[in-house]
């Protein structure tokens, strides 16, 4: 108890020094015009508090260094000496000593190891925050039924549970004090990003729960020879231990063993990418913790030469040769779902970064969450149409060669419409958010000239393609609905002046037929016009794809544009 209560007070300790640090270089001190004085050492402050919390999360271990993990991350946002101070903490953590292993996994299999397995090494081939990995190799009788003896057997740190219920009960201290901070407050629900990485981080350490997740990966690339994923050992899985087939390979981050063994480095950056796109945008269903120890590169056998790594080639001319390696990836702890409603939002989002279109932008980030719905948006579209116009399509390594001043210049202005907005974090983002930056980071470390746009122009040029479709179905219904009514129209005015005749409906107008001439006219007015949104829409769309087809549709559409103006028009002022 004496321990997790000075583990608690430490966490706190370390927030309060420096959130109070902080607030006195970046809030008190512009405000009595020292901002120059503050910006002058700030790299080395973050510099000094990365240092000093790699000291202490590598001393805790526990949930602060999945933190440590994230900061690490941020290559495209992170000045390097902050992520190269970090970056140890994915391969930092010491491991537990074996024959605390070796008691927890007995009492959870029920049996001694060396009955469970044929061997067990106790030397772990990876240690992380909530718990380590050792190779095995499966009893004759699993080997069997599996098809295979080699494993990894996961095994949870013992008391990990408590160490997992200090640090949230930290965290959301923490949260609690930043949530005061007016400035914070209106951009993030930190208590409930908090709550929502609690319930990740307690189903990271069930790992029934990850033997499923790892299965859920599996079915969705199944058939797809980009990505491998590790069959589980059910037989010998419980909640604290994990048993898998060894897929053990080369590191994703490992450049020197990517480059010996003859892939390109480059090629995986790329293929990374496309793998978490198609997870976040098509499956939506995603590996929300794609660190460098949690994904393998794996020389394979010739693939098929009708496959590529994007998937089916359009045509044989086009056809590229397979590549002879494949993305594996393990740890099913942290997995993130992207509901549909926020998918599409989100794709909408990406169509509109793609087009460089500024106003859809902002309204992306309405529909994702982003910004309240009362925010006035005029100067952020401003800023935001500047930004695409200038720095729109470039590369990490192309940013770094723009004039720095020019680039400060820019973030001022921009920063000060961001301040001026109410934008948020929305629920359910926190592993977006994760994924992403840990894809950017990585696929920026394995290619220093990756261009994150290279990769989702492809996905939101697919994106608008189905859009264009959909949205010509919906107009045509549309159309045919609208089409029918009015065509319908006519038959029933011819009903009701039927009835007039014939005395069984009762006119107190005395222009009656005058009314109903010009409602059918209005009537044909209306056909008319719907077949000119059809055929001026359906041009539009065409001409990206069939411009002659597209101009005909264009031109065509005039005639019932001119009908739907003017018709009547003349008949109205010879009768007058």
């Amino acid at each position: 108890m004496g321990n997790t209560r000075a583990r608690y007070r430490r966490i706190l300790r370390f927030a309060a020094r420096y959130i109070i640090q902080t607030w006195w270089f970046e809030i008190v001190l512009p405000r009595f015009g020292l901002a120059r004085f503050a910006a002058r050492g700030r790299a080395a402050r973050l510099t000094r508090i990365a240092e000093r919390f790699h000291v202490l999360a590598v001393d805790l271990g526990g949930l602060m260094i999945k933190v440590g993990q994230y900061l690490s991350s941020r290559l495209d946002v992170l000045p390097p000496e902050i992520t190269r101070e970090l970056a140890g903490l994915q391969d930092e953590v010491p491991p537990v000593p074996f024959d605390d292993i070796r008691r927890l996994a007995e009492v959870e299999l029920g049996m001694p190891l060396e009955r469970a397995y044929a061997s067990f090494d106790p030397t772990p081939v990876a240690a992380a925050s909530l718990g380590q990995a050792h190779r095995a190799r499966l009893s004759p009788i699993d080997a069997a039924d599996m098809g295979y003896d080699d494993a990894v057997v996961k095994v949870q740190r013992p008391g990990i549970e408590v160490i997992v219920d200090v640090d949230l009960a930290a965290l959301r201290r923490v949260a609690d004090w930043l949530s005061r901070v007016r400035f914070v407050a209106n951009r993030v629900d930190l208590p409930g990003l908090v709550e929502e990485f609690a319930t990740t981080s307690l189903e990271e350490i069930d790992y029934v729960n990850e033997a499923g997740n790892a299965e859920r990966f599996a079915a969705s690339f199944a058939g797809d020879p980009r990505v491998a994923a590790p069959e589980v050992v059910w037989e010998r899985t419980t909640r604290r231990v994990l048993t898998l087939a060894d897929v053990t390979a080369i590191k994703i981050n490992d450049r020197a063993a990517l480059i010996a063994a003859g892939i390109d480095p480059k090629a995986v950056a790329a293929q990374f990418a496309t793998v978490m796109f198609d997870q976040l945008f098509r499956d939506g269903y995603f590996h929300a913790d794609p660190h460098p120890g949690n994904i393998f590169v794996t020389p394979v056998g010739v693939l098929s030469s009708e496959t590529d790594a994007a998937g089916p080639a359009p045509d044989a001319a086009s056809a590229a040769p397979a590549p002879t390696w494949q993305l594996t990836f393990i740890d099913f702890g942290m997995m993130g779902q992207v509901p549909d409603g926020l998918r599409q939002a989100l794709q909408q989002l990406m169509i509109a970064v793609a087009a460089r279109d500024g106003k859809r932008l902002v309204e992306s980030f309405r529909s994702v969450g982003f910004l309240l719905p009362t925010a006035e948006t005029a100067e952020l579209e401003r800023a935001m149409t500047e930004l695409f116009a200038r720095f729109g399509g470039m590369g990490f390594a192309e940013l770094a060669q723009v004039d720095e001043r020019e680039l400060r210049k820019f973030a001022i202005e921009f920063g000060e419409v961001m301040r001026t907005l109410p934008f948020q974090l929305p629920e359910n983002f926190l592993l977006i958010i994760r994924a992403m930056s840990l894809t950017s980071g990585m696929c920026s470390s394995l290619d220093p000239e990756f261009n994150i746009w290279d990769a989702v122009e492809p996905y939101a040029a697919q994106l608008l393609r189905d859009e264009r479709g959909n949205l010509v179905q919906a107009l045509g219904k549309e159309a045919l609905s609208v089409a029918g009514t009015a065509w319908r129209l006519p038959g029933r005015l011819d009903k009701v002046v039927d009835r007039i005749e014939q005395g069984r409906l009762v006119a107190n107008s005395p222009k009656i037929e005058q009314r109903m001439s010009r409602l059918e006219r209005t009537a044909g007015r209306i056909v008319s016009a719907v077949i000119f949104v059809g055929l001026f829409l359906g041009g539009i769309l065409l001409r990206l794809d069939e411009p002659v087809w597209g101009g005909i549709l264009l031109g065509v559409s005039i005639v019932p544009l001119l009908h739907a103006m003017f018709a009547g028009v003349f008949g109205r002022r010879g009768a007058g």
